[in-house]
């Protein structure tokens, strides 16, 4: 018989647990704030803040870490058109100042891709810093020749395929699906 291994847990003062759940409109203010925060008074004149513009995230893909009946993080995910292929974009993801180093935002990323996955979604891409999000298996690679409506670096432009062979990278541009309210925003291919 093999004997288990206990494995030594250290905890911290800081390491309290948080729970991962469904959004709920409770969380707007504190997630407002959350991201006013982590993000800067400039983040609603972003890129990718206006691809969010007057939409909601895709159904049961908006997700808040709780800790003490605090809101600590937020990680939303929406639908976008990649090169004519169905896809989700994520963001923002962010992560309180006294719980960052925690693990909050990479329970996050693994909790929001697992659903995205569970749901049948085949590929995701976000804005980001590709050494934070490398370790999910995000890539530039991934986004070819793809391109957003508005300035934004293409190095952080990153994919990860949710399922073998998903097209991330179409050489084409990034477009949010057309909404109820608002037409999709005009894009211009990328220069070569």
């Amino acid at each position: 018989m093999t004997k288990l291994r206990k494995t030594p847990v250290a905890l911290t003062p800081n390491a309290a647990p948080f729970a991962i759940r469904g959004e709920r409109g409770s969380d707007v203010v504190a997630r407002e704030a959350l991201l006013d925060s982590a993000f800067g008074a400039n983040r609603q004149t972003r890129t990718c803040q206006r691809l969010r513009d007057g939409r909601t995230p895709a159904e049961g893909l908006a997700f808040s870490a709780v800790r003490g009946g605090r809101l600590v993080g937020t990680v939303r995910l929406w639908h976008v058109s990649a090169g004519g292929v169905s896809a989700l974009m994520l963001g923002p993801l962010a992560v309180g100042d006294t719980c960052r180093k925690l693990g909050v935002g990479a329970a996050l990323m693994d909790h929001a891709l697992a659903a995205a996955k569970a749901r049948g979604h085949r590929a995701v891409i976000l804005l980001g810093d590709a050494p934070y999000y490398a370790r999910f298996g995000f890539s530039p690679a991934k986004t070819g020749a793809l391109s957003l409506p508005g300035p934004f670096e293409p190095e952080r432009l990153l994919g990860l395929e949710l399922s073998e062979g998903a097209p991330t990278g179409a050489p084409c541009l990034l477009k949010i699906k057309a909404s109820r309210s608002r037409k999709a925003p005009h894009a211009v291919p990328q220069a070569a």
